[in-house]
């Protein structure tokens, strides 16, 4: 017996419609790229959104067209979300940090028909646009007074486009299953792999992020989503805000840690998310300024772990609460987020600080296990570390123009994580499979020493790294950026640092200062890049 209840689909397009009709004064705030705000309501947003859903009609874009942004989070990227999806169009959103191989792979292989990019980079464009053969037309997001001289061929203007519509459109009634967009890998290896969202899996992730035991995202949230919308679908935040029809602030390209301070107390701003390396800059501006953070209530923190000291400073020093999360572009990117359970408040600050440096239990509608090499279960036990395998109706089943499953027999998707698993289910990412190392058969995590390094007062950011060594096969080598690069710490008094912290093994074969450690097109530390430059490295004292 089946129920009997309404099969209505779960469209993109109900987001914002739900937005402008129950919330339609609720504001979207930008600081654009010009450098100056602006402000409008989601009202505003929802008929801007069609009237760029009838510009794109009127440009011939049919249904399952593929449209590229390379955009910074800003109120007329926030439109192509909606504008693009809700008329049966794909959004791809294209990360402008990856190599210029890379954006002409994926433009490519994604096959834009337009591209709608910031002025910020519209040189990166002509660069690549002999490449960019299928592109039929770009649409430069800005007005008239601000479009600026260029080469790039069949150029539009954005607020010309949309001008030239009523905003009098009925949005289409699409299947739940169609895509909605696509975001590309940026693993470090390969070419990136495309990934597609649905409808249906976009809508089931923002109410999997915007529940209590989550995001706690409501009308009376304001947002700062400082995550970029083409990292990983700005973590799902853009639909999320609409959903519940929370104010939101967008940052544009100002990332910087004095713009980050201004715009959270300029719009008192209680929930914000980013990566690390964002959050350090931030640090650093507070630290020098002596600025506070006047509303801000918590932070999602996600891409990389999340260094304790960093955890105690934002919220001993300023009061706000640390929700570390994990996820991956293949997951849309929500698998799981930790916070504190009520019992927890009954330990030391110390041991839950150990609690929060994990990444947390699986939110509902992701399930969750570790596996050995022979693809047998591991326990639950915190202590056995194996690949971290997920399923969910939001996670990928195969990557676009794949031949081949992106799945296991039985239905599972392997991460590429190494993780364990306590008796609460509170997962903990050890390494990535590929950077741990093995040490006289026994494994290193390169993340909890990394973590460890970064509680030295002297130390900056750092990194660690797996060296060949003729007894143990590897050991680790840690890179350190200090805070005072003129007067850095002693590569002596770092070891005894962390003599007490990780295990006697795992000490650092050996310690090297740099002026910056690479980083990934998405902010993470970019360990292929290390190992490119320390290739041949030798420890002191320890022939090859």
């Amino acid at each position: 017996m089946f129920g009997q209840m309404q099969d209505s689909p779960l469209l993109v397009s109900q987001l914002i419609e739900h937005a402008a009709q129950f919330h339609p004064d609720q504001r979207i705030i930008t600081k654009t790229v010009e450098g100056h705000f602006h402000e409008y309501t989601y009202k505003d947003a929802a008929k801007r959104s069609k009237q760029l859903a009838q510009a794109l009609v009127a440009l011939g874009v049919q249904d399952g067209d593929v449209i590229g942004t390379l955009a910074w989070n800003t109120y007329r990227h926030f439109e192509c979300w909606y504008g693009i999806s809700g008329m049966g169009g794909i959004l791809h959103t294209i990360n402008p940090r990856l190599f210029p191989e890379q954006l002409d792979y994926i433009i490519n292989h994604a096959e834009d028909k337009f591209l709608f990019i910031d002025t910020t980079f519209v040189p990166l464009l002509e660069a690549l646009q002999s490449k960019l053969t299928k592109v039929k037309g770009y649409v430069i997001m800005t007005d008239e007074a601000h479009m600026p001289t260029t080469t790039l061929p069949n150029v539009l203007c954005y607020e010309t486009l949309l001008a030239q519509q009523s905003g009098e459109y009925q949005w289409p009634q699409l299947d739940e299953r169609q895509a909605t967009s696509i975001c590309y890998t940026s693993g470090t290896t390969g070419n990136p792999k495309g990934v597609v969202y649905s409808h249906r899996s976009s809508l089931l992730h923002s109410w999997g992020i915007t529940s209590l035991n989550v995001g706690e995202i409501c009308s009376e949230t304001r947002v700062l989503p400082i995550v970029p919308m083409f990292h990983a679908n700005a973590w799902g935040l853009v639909y999320a805000v609409a959903m519940m029809g929370a104010e939101v602030v967008f940052p544009g390209p100002h990332l910087d840690g004095a713009s980050v301070c201004d715009m959270i107390n300029r719009y008192k701003v209680d929930l914000s998310a980013a990566v690390p390396t964002v959050w350090t800059m931030l640090m650093q501006h507070l630290t020098q300024s002596g600025d506070t953070l006047e509303s801000l209530n918590s932070v999602l923190i996600g891409g990389s772990a999340v260094p304790k000291v960093m955890i105690r400073s934002f919220e001993q020093d300023y009061g706000v609460e640390v929700w570390q999360a994990w996820g991956m572009t293949e997951m849309s990117p929500l698998g799981s987020l930790n916070k504190p359970r009520p019992q927890d408040a009954l330990l030391s600050y110390e041991e839950q600080l150990n609690i929060k440096a994990k990444q947390g239990r699986p939110c509902f509608g992701v399930q969750m296990k570790i596996v050995n090499d022979d693809n047998q279960p591991l326990p639950h036990d915190g202590k056995a570390f194996g690949r971290l395998m997920v399923k969910g109706p939001w996670i990928v089943s195969q990557y676009f123009k794949a031949e081949t499953s992106a799945l296991d027999e039985d239905g599972w998707f392997d991460t590429g994580d190494v993780a364990t698993i306590d008796e609460t289910g509170n997962m903990q990412i050890t390494d990535r499979s590929k950077d741990v190392i093995k040490s006289g058969g026994e494994w290193i995590s390169s993340i909890d020493l990394e973590n460890a390094a970064m509680g030295h007062d002297e130390v900056l950011e750092a990194a660690v790294i797996g060296v060949p060594h003729p007894k143990w096969e590897e050991r680790p080598l840690l890179i350190i950026v200090a805070k005072n690069p003129e007067q850095p710490p002693s590569a002596e008094s770092v070891l005894a640092f962390l003599t007490d912290k990780v295990a006697k093994w795992w000490l650092p074969e050996s310690v090297e200062f740099i002026d910056a450690i690479p980083h990934t097109a998405t902010g993470k530390i970019n360990k292929v890049g290390l190992r490119e430059q320390f290739k041949g490295y030798q420890f002191e004292g320890v022939s090859a």
